[in-house]
């Protein structure tokens, strides 16, 4: 059962005007291919959309993210993006400002980014293929832990201490169906890692 698209945490959004960063045209324009290969969209059934991208903002300790429930328009603007404000992963807390509401993936992009300053980028994408066929090769959470979670968030820094995550910056989420995510100093950096094991992947499966 695909388990996407419901927040999690407690979500503290302000509703306001769109966001204004300088990260916005590189979130932007690095979507579009995401969207394009299908890493980035949404379920006839359930109905939600899937797939996620956020960098730092300009203000330490912020990001900015794509809203909750936007994997189905093709393109994006500032109206459709959040500024995670703060957030507390114990008391399980998201507070951001925006147009639309942050994304229910917010905490997990917000424990990756506490793991190291030199990540600058989180991208969280779906795909049944890479799910099924790399989670026994490429670094991956445990079955057991959820997605939105301080769980996760905890599970995400024993993955970054005992396994290669670090130097890949991609990682099989194994309880969240479909579910990867990649990181990066850009968000250049963060969508090609994706997209080139996703290149990479298909190269090798037999016709």
């Amino acid at each position: 059962m695909i388990d996407e698209g419901v927040i999690k945490f407690e979500s503290r959004w302000r509703k306001s005007p769109p966001v204004d960063d300088a990260s916005l045209p590189e979130l932007i324009c690095w979507r579009r291919p995401l969207y394009a290969t299908k890493l980035i969209g949404h379920y006839e059934e359930p109905d939600v959309g899937f797939g996620n991208l956020s960098a730092r903002a300009e203000t330490p300790g912020q990001f900015v993210i794509s809203g909750t429930q936007t994997g189905h328009l093709p393109e994006l603007g500032p109206e459709h993006f959040a500024l995670v404000t703060g957030y507390d992963i114990d008391r399980n807390v998201v507070a951001s400002r925006g147009a639309t509401e942050a994304s229910s993936e917010s905490m997990t992009h917000a424990s990756i980014y506490e793991l190291d300053d030199e990540i600058r980028a989180v991208v969280h994408v779906h795909s049944e293929e890479l799910w099924v066929g790399l989670k026994d090769s490429l670094p991956a959470t445990r079955g057991d832990v959820a997605y939105g979670t301080p769980q996760m968030a905890r599970e995400f820094s024993r993955l970054y201490r005992e396994s290669d995550f670090a130097t890949t910056g991609v990682a099989v989420m194994t309880g969240h169906e479909n579910g990867l995510v990649s990181t990066g100093r850009t968000v250049q950096e963060a969508a090609e890692r994706i997209l080139s094991v996703l290149k990479a992947f298909l190269q090798n499966v037999p016709e």
